[in-house]
């Protein structure tokens, strides 16, 4: 809450690409939007923040130091949407993308795709796995403008699976 008494909330965006000039894009444009932005650059790096790294992931990446598993502890990290390259080196962004909706724990965050392939089997794909959106690269402002009906039922979502508890 603010100082009088209006909730205000910031929303924490997820941006993984692994050219920099995109993810220095993404995030300016998205911190515009006043979203708090954490950046990342490969899909391994997203599964490791995310703690959904399995063994057979790791191995992708003999340099990361950390492991964790489906079954750990999200719960430290508040993050209400995703927004990944979907060609990346080792673990693409559709990779990604399955990974997240396979998890009990953070299928609910939304996924948006970009790419600067406009393949319509590929956008097709992502959709039909639950994407929400799939942008065009470069990412512009309108597209950004599109996030907040997705981060809103994200959070209301997130909102909903910790009440039922």
């Amino acid at each position: 809450m603010n100082r009088i008494g209006i909730e205000t909330t910031q929303y924490h965006v997820l941006a993984v690409d692994d050219s920099i000039i995109d993810r220095k894009l993404i995030e300016r444009l998205l911190k515009t939007s006043s979203y708090q932005v954490t950046v990342m650059e490969s899909g391994v790096k997203a599964l490791e923040y995310l703690g959904l790294l399995d063994d057979h992931d790791e191995n992708i990446n003999a340099n990361s130091n950390f492991k964790y598993s489906t079954t750990g502890n999200h719960n430290e990290i508040e993050v209400n949407l995703i927004i990944t390259d979907y060609s990346m080196p080792g673990i693409t962004g559709y990779d990604l993308l399955r990974k997240i909706k396979e998890s009990r724990v953070l299928k609910d965050i939304p996924v948006v795709m970009m790419s600067s392939e406009n393949v319509p089997s590929r956008i097709n794909s992502c959709l039909e796995q639950g994407a929400e959106e799939f942008f065009l690269k470069p990412v512009q402002q309108s597209d950004v403008n599109k996030l907040k009906p997705h981060l809103m039922r994200g959070k209301l979502g997130k909102e909903n699976v910790i009440n039922k508890r």
